[in-house]
């Protein structure tokens, strides 16, 4: 019998259990400025908790693609820039309708007039499905005067049974989509797929 390490054999049990990531909307704003780079201080938006650790999920994955574009996480007073984190989860409801109905119908004719009667009606009262809707902003703020010179919004969508709908997967899709091509064409909507 054949042994494989056991690496192996997770590796191999979870390539089969890739699960579709939705695609993310993402809108981003900024002054046209040539350099966004050097130490940012990141901070909640207002009214987010900064010790939960939902606001840490979403602070990371944003540390993690802002880096990528030479905005270094720092805890500075004299660091350049302020990076304001906030992010939303909702869940949105709505019945499926049952895919069986019964069709009933009926007609009649009489010297070559016909007229015919017909209706169809559900069986079962069909299922709720339901969506989480993910959103995660981010303003790049001058530390000098407070005003915000980048600012994006990403938002996804992805059914609540659904991998993907998990804070963690949603949070990484959203930053790396959010940074994606920093800092992006201003005022544009574009779809990252």
């Amino acid at each position: 019998m054949t042994r494989f390490p056991l690496p192996l054999l997770l590796i191999l049990a979870t390539s089969g259990c890739v699960a579709p990531i939705p695609p993310v909307e993402v809108t981003r704003f900024h002054t046209g400025q040539a350099s966004y780079q050097g130490p940012v201080v990141i901070r909640a938006v207002e009214g987010i908790n900064a010790e939960s650790l939902e606001f840490r999920t979403y602070a990371m994955a944003v540390t993690k693609e802002m880096a990528g574009v030479g905005l270094i996480d720092s805890q500075s007073a004299t660091s350049p820039w302020v990076a304001e984190v906030g992010f939303t989860r909702g869940t949105l409801s709505e019945r499926v309708k049952s895919p069986v109905s019964i069709g009933i119908g009926g007609g009649t004719s009489s010297g070559g007039v016909g007229i015919g009667v017909g209706t169809t009606i559900p069986v079962g009262s069909g299922s709720m499905r339901e969506t989480v809707i993910t959103k995660l902003s981010v303003r790049l703020l001058s530390r000098l005067d407070g005003k915000p010179v980048w600012e994006g919004r990403a938002e996804t969508q992805a059914p609540a049974s659904a991998p993907a709908s998990q804070p963690g997967l949603a949070a990484a899709k959203l930053a790396k989509a959010l940074f994606m091509g920093f800092p992006g064409k201003s005022g544009e909507t574009v779809t990252v797929r």
